[in-house]
């Protein structure tokens, strides 16, 4: 295991790595608006579990490996998703256009009803997985569980690719940045 640590200011010692690690003193909020200063693609992943489909938006996805190919995707423990995609084993990334909006707020929403969740908007679901795709994603992935990592508030799950494809238009993307969706211009 690695550890990344930032280097002691000019005539500081140097911390002692035996000993735990100092409790970040960095106030929540500050951290937020901070790491929101960060623009990312926006997501919705997705799985089907037991007959039922499960969504949500997702701006904490990266790619991680080409050889295997890896992605992953982080998901709150309190999420209702979080449970369906560690029992289904697999899922589905549709990563969204500008025009994905209205999607992108709809997965985002907490409380909405689960039963039928994505009947107001176009899908099939993926060949390989079965977890549902959204119709008129940039891109699509779906993939299988390869590995879960505790992250504090959320589970890091890593997904082992197993298809993928992409839209031919030439939209751009939903872009999150500051707390707010837009695009790249």
């Amino acid at each position: 295991m690695s550890v990344l640590m930032s280097l002691p200011a000019a005539g500081a010692p140097p911390p002692d790595p035996s000993g735990p690690p100092a409790r970040a003193s960095v106030d929540p909020d500050v951290f937020r608006r901070v790491v929101g200063h960060f623009a990312a693609g926006v997501t919705v992943v997705s799985t089907e579990l037991d007959g039922v489909d499960h969504a949500m938006t997702a701006s904490a996805f990266t790619s991680v490996s080409l050889d295997p190919l890896l992605v992953l995707v982080c998901v709150d423990k309190e999420a209702r998703f979080h449970d369906a995609v560690l029992a289904s084993g697999v899922w589905g990334v549709s990563i969204l256009s500008a025009s994905g909006r209205r999607a992108a707020d709809w997965f985002a929403t907490k409380g909405r009803p689960l039963v039928g969740q994505l009947d107001q908007f176009p899908y099939h679901h993926g060949a390989t997985t079965n977890a549902p795709l959204l119709d008129g994603a940039l891109a699509w992935l779906e993939c299988r569980n390869w590995a879960v990592y505790d992250g504090g508030d959320h589970d890091i799950v890593v997904g082992e690719v197993l298809d993928a494809g992409l839209d031919d238009r030439d939209a751009a993307p939903l872009i999150y940045f500051r707390g707010r969706y837009g695009q790249l211009t």
